[in-house]
C-alpha cells in the first residue's frame, strides 16, 4: 500500500468535512435572516410607522428651544383688559409697573409692538392681533364674542399656523403667539438662562459682570445694613425662580439617599455572606436559605420598593434610602459570597498555623484577600446609586428628582429640566472622580 492511498481520506471524514462546510454556510445565511426578520417584527409590535405619524416635530423644536433659551410672554386679557409682561410666563418673573423689556414697545393701556426675531412684528390692540411675516403679509386674528375671526394675505392657512374656532397659534420663525378667547399671547425667545443670577425685583439685575466687580470694591451700599457682596449673595441665594438654595439642599438629599442606601447594604451584606459562602458555611439549608434570600430582594427592582416602601413610611428621602439599601443587599450579598468562595486557602492555612482563633483567620487570613474586591464593588454602586438616587427621589419626593419631575410636569420651564440634568450630570461626574481618587487612596494603584 502507497503512503498516498494510506492516507487518503475516507468516504466517512469526507461526507463529514462536506456536512461540516454545508452547516457552517447555513448558520451564516440563516443568522442575518433571524436578526432581520426579529427587526421586521419589532417595526410591527412597536407601530414604528404610526409612532412616526404621530410625532410632532414641531413640538420637538419648541421644546429644544425651550431648554437653551427662554421666552418672554406679552399677554393681553381679552376678558377684563391690560397688559403684562413676565418671562416664562410666572408671577415671579413679571416686570414691574412701569418697566418693560427692550423690544416691547408701549401703543397705550391696551396695546403694544414687539419686535421679534427675523423681522417680525406683532402688535397687540385690545383683542386683535396683527402678526407681521416679511415676504408674507400680515396675520390678523380677532376675538369676537365667542368666535376667533382669522385673516391672512391669501386667505389661505399655511402649516406654520395652526388654528380652530376656539385658538389659533401662529409659530413663526422669530417667535409665536397664541390666540384664545381668554387671551392674546405673544412669545419673544431670548437665548440664555433669564434670572439665572438676580430676579427683576433685585438692585443688580441687568447689570453686567464689570459693575457687579465695581460695586463689590465699591464703599456706597446697594443695600442697607448689608455689603453689596453679601446682598448679591443673598439676591443669588435666595432666587425664586431658579430656587438655587432648594437646588443645592436637593443635591445634598440625592447623594445622601445613594450614601446611606450603599453603605448600609454593604453593611448588612458582610455578615450575611459569610453564611452563604460554600467554605465558611457548612450547612447546606442555611446556605440555600441566605442565597434565596439574595435572589428575593434583588429579584425586585428598586423602583418597585420605593413604590412599596412609600405607601409604607411616606414620601422622604429615608425611604428613598432604604429601597437602594434593599436591593443593593442582594447585590452586594451575591458578590460578596463569590469573592469568599474564590479567597486563597493557603493565605488561611498560614495565618491558622499561628494558632490563630477562627475570626482572627478571618479577620487576618480572609479579609485583606477580599478587601479591595469589596470597596471596589462599594464604590462602583455608590457612583450607580447616585444617578439611580435621582428617579428614586422623584417617587419619594426628594432630592434633585423632585425639582426635576416638578419642572417636567409644567410643561413650560425646560431650561429649568436642562438646568437639573446638567447638576445631575456634574453630580454623578464628580462621584465618579470622588470614587476613582478614594479607591486609588485605599486599594492602592500602580503607575
Amino acid at each position: 500500500m502507497t503512503a498516498t492511498a494510506e492516507f487518503a481520506p475516507g468516504p466517512d471524514l469526507k461526507q463529514t468535512a462536506t456536512a461540516l462546510i454545508a452547516r457552517k454556510r447555513l448558520i451564516a445565511f440563516v443568522t442575518p435572516a433571524v436578526i432581520l426578520g426579529y427587526f421586521i417584527y419589532l417595526f410591527f409590535a412597536f407601530d414604528i410607522r404610526g409612532l412616526m405619524d404621530r410625532a410632532r416635530m414641531d413640538n420637538a423644536a419648541i421644546l429644544v428651544a425651550d431648554s437653551y433659551s427662554y421666552k418672554t410672554h406679552i399677554t393681553h386679557d381679552n376678558r377684563i383688559g391690560g397688559l403684562t409682561y413676565a418671562i416664562e410666563g410666572e408671577n415671579k418673573g413679571t416686570y414691574p409697573e412701569g418697566m418693560v423689556p427692550d423690544f416691547v414697545t408701549p401703543l397705550g393701556e391696551d396695546a403694544a409692538r414687539v419686535t421679534l426675531h427675523a423681522g417680525e412684528v406683532a402688535e397687540i390692540e385690545g383683542s386683535t392681533l396683527r402678526y407681521m411675516v416679511p415676504e408674507y403679509g400680515t396675520v390678523t386674528v380677532t376675538v369676537e364674542g365667542r368666535d376667533i375671526v382669522l385673516d391672512t394675505p391669501d386667505g389661505q392657512i399655511p402649516d406654520w399656523i395652526s388654528a380652530s374656532s376656539a385658538r389659533v397659534n401662529i409659530t413663526g420663525e422669530g417667535g409665536r403667539a397664541v390666540v384664545t378667547r381668554a387671551r392674546t399671547e405673544v412669545f419673544n425667545y431670548s437665548f440664555g438662562w433669564e434670572l439665572f443670577w438676580f430676579t427683576l425685583d433685585s438692585p443688580f439685575y441687568g447689570k453686567s459682570l464689570g459693575e457687579l466687580a465695581r460695586l463689590v470694591v465699591s464703599g456706597d451700599r446697594v443695600v442697607a445694613e448689608k455689603s453689596n457682596l453679601a446682598a448679591m449673595v443673598h439676591d443669588f441665594w435666595n432666587n425664586p425662580m431658579w430656587r438655587h438654595k432648594d437646588v443645592i439642599w436637593a443635591i445634598f438629599e440625592t447623594i445622601l439617599m445613594a450614601f446611606l442606601g450603599t453603605m448600609g447594604a454593604a453593611l448588612v451584606a458582610l455578615p450575611m455572606a459569610f453564611m452563604a459562602a460554600r467554605n465558611f458555611n457548612r450547612l447546606k439549608s442555611v446556605r440555600f436559605a441566605v442565597r434565596r434570600f439574595f435572589d428575593f430582594v434583588r429579584g425586585v427592582d428598586g423602583l418597585i420598593w420605593t413604590i412599596i416602601l412609600s405607601r409604607a413610611f411616606g414620601p422622604g428621602p429615608l425611604t428613598g434610602a432604604l429601597a437602594i439599601l434593599i436591593t443593593d443587599t442582594g447585590s452586594f450579598g451575591k458578590m460578596f459570597s463569590e469573592a469568599l468562595e474564590n479567597v486563597d486557602d493557603k493565605q488561611v492555612e498560614g495565618v491558622s498555623s499561628t494558632g490563630a482563633k477562627p475570626m482572627q483567620r478571618y479577620r487576618f487570613g480572609v479579609i485583606p484577600q477580599v478587601t479591595p474586591v469589596f470597596l471596589s464593588q462599594i464604590l462602583y454602586y455608590l457612583e450607580s446609586n447616585t444617578r439611580s438616587a435621582t428617579v428614586i427621589g422623584a417617587i419619594t419626593g426628594g432630592g434633585i428628582g423632585l425639582l426635576l419631575t416638578q419642572a417636567i410636569i409644567t410643561q413650560k420651564d425646560w431650561e429649568e429640566v436642562s438646568y437639573y440634568i446638567v447638576l445631575v450630570i456634574l453630580m454623578v461626574i464628580a462621584m465618579d472622580t470622588f470614587s476613582g481618587w478614594l479607591r486609588g487612596k485605599l486599594i492602592g494603584r500602580k503607575d
